[in-house]
């Protein structure tokens, strides 16, 4: 204990808190220990003695007391009970207690309850405790559950004492907890949002800029908030306040971190909170604009000691030049007119420029910045859409992007579902949580059709990284239950891992015959479509999943893996049940006969799978003369008869020529490959309906005895 004339005095009333049992001289010490409190004169030793001589127990006592000392204020006991907690809080092992934890409900209480001069002192030390409380490991999750949230965020928009406190304590809290927070106290969260909205539109000083670094922790990814109530004024009142600043003239200070806000609204809402029309439309225009100014400003002449300052506003910048590449794509549903998009493309080329110019100066040590994900993510989703332009640049940049990817690859564990927008980076940014591949597949689907890039991603050893990337992601899939969840990003990424993969079986099958990684993923295509299958809303994967193993058999007929007749029979029989049920005979409405039709099943994913189900036809018509069991497999599946029903039943009219010539494709090799299908046709009146067809190489190939 700090020692003085009030040390000896101190000990003194501890010493009666303890041991007395006179309720006047208990409070006279009370009075005496709470006003040493308040004042700040006692060191942590003394704090913890005060607790040690009474514990939790006196100060709930004085919480729950309804009695009041003759001449005092009513909620005197109740101060006196929380000044102690207070003090017990500066200790973090206390703060962390059970026993103040179980008081956020109380703390919360004071901090709603009306506020006259007399309380003052009761509202500081509520805030000191959830304080306190928020800085212990259990407190973010326990504030939230208990309440605080939607306290806090009443006592600032009410505006009495302590409401700035409540607002820092707020965004403490968002910090650490913003999901939870959200799920639990949206509406109330959203009332502060109104608030700071309405300030933000009415501030003509500084204080504009002020909120402008406040107002992104207030707007969430989840709920949308077009859908919460008030959601909707308060989007009205940001973009209202936004064009007023961005369209002033600033000084970077100002225009950063309205730029910062402007991307938190863009990741959370798209750009459906720009209204259509001409104000909108000039509106979304000049930010890609102003976006792509800052960009190549930054990047076109790094300075190390600039970019360092400018990189979270660069990274914003990248957030709004991807909404103006999706805007550019909308076509006719976009908010800018064909004039518009037309230049922001241009401007938006340039930007990637500096872009490109900027990643091929970052050195090997510099790989784990979080600046650079973001770089070659918003670089991705250019790749993607746009296949023309800065052609010789992406080129010649093919090498750093597999290093870089095949880097982040082999050092993250696999991640379910990593970030889908690259996010304003911040100090707790992990790069292992990273996946470029994911955001450099579409980009790579384009470039393997193409002879130079292709050449380069070979040379690279790009195929085996994506070979081992679609195996990774194979068994995140797979893991996520035994029966698949909608859609996810990772199934998207397979879909377009097989779509780079059957560009490469069509360009450079010397490369799928010589690299193992392509025997590895074979197996795993033998092994998923039968698993697949049976799942529901999986079928665009199934499609590509089947056409790319039937190409990819064609070439490795003789390997060991396809050797193993198990799997590579049930593979088989699972692209035989998807490619025969593709089609059905229904109602013909424009006539009283039948007309052929995709099968109801297959309808909603026809659009994605059309030309995969003709290339998987072909596909499994050049795997017949190569493997000697799979026309046995084909007549187990009964696929002939059902084929020939089908073709005897319908109009010819409602069979085009194209399905005319896969259907022919396949029953052609599978009459010259195995008598006993050639019999199964001929018995269910095969060279009727090749007539009817005009199969003229069926009709050939049935007629020979």
């Amino acid at each position: 204990m700090a020692a003085g004339p009030g040390a000896a005095t101190l000990r003194r009333c501890l010493e009666v808190l303890r041991d007395s049992r006179n309720d006047s001289e208990q409070l006279a010490a009370l009075l005496l220990v709470t006003k040493a409190v308040r004042a700040g004169e006692l060191d942590s030793k003394s704090r913890r003695q005060i607790f040690d001589a009474i514990g939790f127990t006196f100060p709930n006592r004085l919480l729950s007391s309804r009695q009041t000392p003759a001449g005092c204020p009513e909620h005197t006991f109740r101060a006196l009970g929380l000044t102690l907690l207070a003090c017990f809080c500066t200790d973090p092992e206390l703060a962390g207690h059970s026993q103040i934890l179980n008081k956020i409900p109380t703390f919360s209480d004071v901090l709603v309850a009306p506020c006259n001069p007399d309380s003052t002192c009761m509202v500081d030390d509520a805030f000191q405790c959830l304080t306190a409380v928020l800085a212990t490991p259990r407190g973010p999750r326990e504030l939230v559950t208990k309440g605080a949230v939607s306290a806090l965020c009443q006592a600032y928009v009410n505006g009495g004492y302590g409401s700035d406190r409540a607002l820092t304590l707020l965004l403490g809290l968002l910090a650490v907890a913003e999901v939870k927070c959200w799920q639990r106290d949206a509406p109330h969260l959203v009332a502060v949002l109104s608030k700071l909205s309405k300030e933000f539109v009415e501030a003509e000083d500084a204080t504009k800029f002020e909120l402008c670094e406040l107002l992104p922790r207030f707007i969430p990814l989840s709920p949308p908030l077009a859908e919460v109530s008030q959601g909707s004024e308060c989007l009205q009142q940001l973009y209202k306040g936004l064009a007023n600043v961005l369209g002033s003239k600033l000084s970077q200070s100002q225009r950063d971190p309205a730029l910062k806000l402007t991307a938190s609204l863009v990741q959370a809402c798209g750009s459906e909170w720009i209204p259509a029309g001409s104000a909108g439309s000039k509106f979304l225009a000049l930010l890609v604009n102003l976006a792509c100014v800052e960009v190549r400003l930054t990047l076109e002449e790094p300075d190390p000691s600039e970019l360092e300052g400018k990189k979270e506003v660069v990274t914003a910048c990248y957030v709004l030049i991807e909404m103006g590449i999706q805007e550019c794509l909308k076509g006719d549903e976009s908010l800018l007119d064909e004039a518009q998009r037309m230049q922001l493309m241009r401007i938006m080329e340039e930007a990637f420029g500096a872009v490109v110019f900027y990643l091929r100066q970052v050195k090997e040590e510099e790989l784990q910045d979080p600046f650079i994900f973001a770089s070659v993510r918003i670089l991705g989703a250019w790749m993607a859409e746009e296949t023309s332009s800065l052609k010789q640049e992406i080129c010649e940049l093919l090498p750093f992007l597999v290093h870089y990817a095949r880097k982040l690859f082999k050092e993250s564990g696999p991640t379910e579902n990593p970030p889908q927008t690259a996010g304003l980076v911040g100090s707790d940014s992990s790069i292992l949580a990273l996946d470029a591949l994911r955001f450099l597949l579409p980009g790579f689907c384009h470039l393997t059709a193409e002879d130079r890039p292709r050449d380069i991603l070979i040379s690279e050893g790009a195929p085996a990284l994506l070979c081992d990337y679609f195996l990774q992601q194979w068994e995140v899939l797979t893991s996520q239950s035994k029966s698949l969840t909608p859609p996810t990003s990772t199934e998207m990424s397979l879909q377009t891992l097989c779509g780079i993969f059957l560009n490469l079986v069509v360009t450079a099958p010397d490369l799928i015959r010589q690299e193992e990684t392509f025997s590895s993923l074979m197996d795993t295509l033998l092994k998923s479509l039968p698993f697949l299958l049976p799942q529901k809303d999986h079928l665009v994967l199934a499609a590509n999943i089947a056409t790319l193993g039937l190409m990819m058999a064609r070439i490795l007929s003789n390997s060991a893996v396809l050797q193993k007749t198990g799997p590579a029979k049930e593979f088989f029989r699972a692209t035989i049940g998807f490619l025969s049920q593709a089609h059905t005979a229904q109602a013909d409405p424009g006539s009283h006969g039948l007309a052929l039709a995709v099968s109801p099943a297959y309808v909603s994913a026809w659009d994605d799978i059309r030309e995969l189900w003709f290339l998987g036809m072909q596909a499994l018509a050049s795997c017949v003369p190569l493997f000697p069991w799979l026309p046995r497999a084909i007549l187990q599946a009964q696929w002939l008869e059902e084929l020939s029903e089908l073709l005897t039943h319908v109009t010819a009219a409602s069979v085009d020529f194209e399905l005319v010539a896969a259907f022919q494709g396949m029953l052609v090799e599978l009459a010259r490959a195995s008598e006993p299908c050639r019999e199964v046709m001929l018995s269910h009146h095969g060279e009727e309906w090749a007539n009817l067809y005009g199969m003229a190489a069926l009709e050939q190939c049935l007629s020979k005895q």
